[in-house]
């Protein structure tokens, strides 16, 4: 039965390496109203998919790889460049530190490697509300 109102999907971008967990919850993401722009690999191909948009994602969720000595500066670069799109950290790695290093730079949250789609809702929601 439908109410007569079209649900909007909230446009989101994931860059992250290969996971089969995040191929699920992008899927159950892209199930539930979220609609998924791009997903990319690493930074620098997921800057050049943004900047052929036309409309930009409300959120990107960024897998982080802390072993890539440029990541922090590959961040700062992306923020800059697209300062109104929420990001969203993913990452295994639970360190104060880490959490200062991706406030300074703009970050909006932060979820654990364990974070199932429910939480990614939830955090999406949250930071697409604050507007």
């Amino acid at each position: 039965m439908e109410t007569g109102t079209a649900q909007q999907k909230t446009p989101l971008a994931f860059i992250n390496d290969k996971s089969p967990i995040l191929d699920v919850i992008c899927n159950e993401l892209d199930n539930s109203g979220v609609e998924i722009l791009f997903r990319s690999e690493n930074i620098e191909s997921g800057s050049s998919q943004l900047s052929v948009l036309t409309v930009l994602p409300n959120v990107c969720i960024i897998d982080l790889d802390f072993y890539d000595k440029n990541v922090l500066a590959q961040l700062r670069e992306l923020k800059t460049l697209y300062p109104s799109i929420k990001l969203i950290a993913h990452s295994d790695i639970d360190n104060e530190e880490v959490g200062k290093n991706l406030l300074d730079i703009g970050f909006s949250s932060y979820l654990l490697v364990g974070s199932n789609a429910d939480d990614f809702r939830r955090v999406i929601e949250i930071q697409t509300n604050k507007g």
